[in-house]
């Protein structure tokens, strides 16, 4: 049987949650992220919660309203972007979230993988698209500062 999507707005109006801008762009976010790094694979890290354990959260957090969700490609190796893609698929409408990941070099060990390049950040978009099941990404960030790769290449390619 399939889940039936949950309406952040139904929530909004429920709990009054706030919202506003994200810094100075126009998109509009709820002001409580939820943060996914704690959701995915212990072989990652052993404080992590399973799928199974973050779905109640992932949902919960849907009903009260929170629809802005961030990620990395690097959390679990992946997986958790992999459980964002199935939780938010089951119980959110696309339009109405708001999902954040980010890019860094810790991916693989080729040698165009491990900087910042336009190559990179690519690749790296496009596999997350991927295992997020989108078709866009709401808010793409780096993850840390690269001292190899010139800034200047780094923001052409995000932008």
């Amino acid at each position: 049987m399939a889940n039936e999507k949950i309406s952040v707005v139904d929530g909004i109006k429920k709990t009054n949650i706030p919202y506003g801008r994200l810094g100075s762009s126009g998109l509009q976010v709820s002001r409580i992220c939820l943060g996914m790094m704690t959701f995915g694979d212990t072989k990652w890290r052993e404080w992590i919660l399973n799928e199974e354990q973050s779905r109640p959260i992932i949902k919960r957090a849907l009903e009260l309203g929170i629809y802005f969700f961030d990620t990395a490609d690097v959390y679990s190796f992946s997986v958790c972007e992999e459980i964002t893609e199935r939780a938010l698929n089951d119980f959110a409408i696309r339009e109405e979230i708001v999902v954040a990941t980010k890019v860094f070099r810790t991916m693989s060990d080729g040698p165009n993988q491990k900087v910042l390049s336009r190559k990179h950040i690519f690749d790296a978009c496009d596999a997350s698209l991927k295992r997020l099941n989108m078709d866009y990404i709401d808010l793409y960030q780096i993850h840390r500062w690269d001292y190899e790769t010139p800034i200047e290449e780094t923001m052409e390619a995000l932008h």
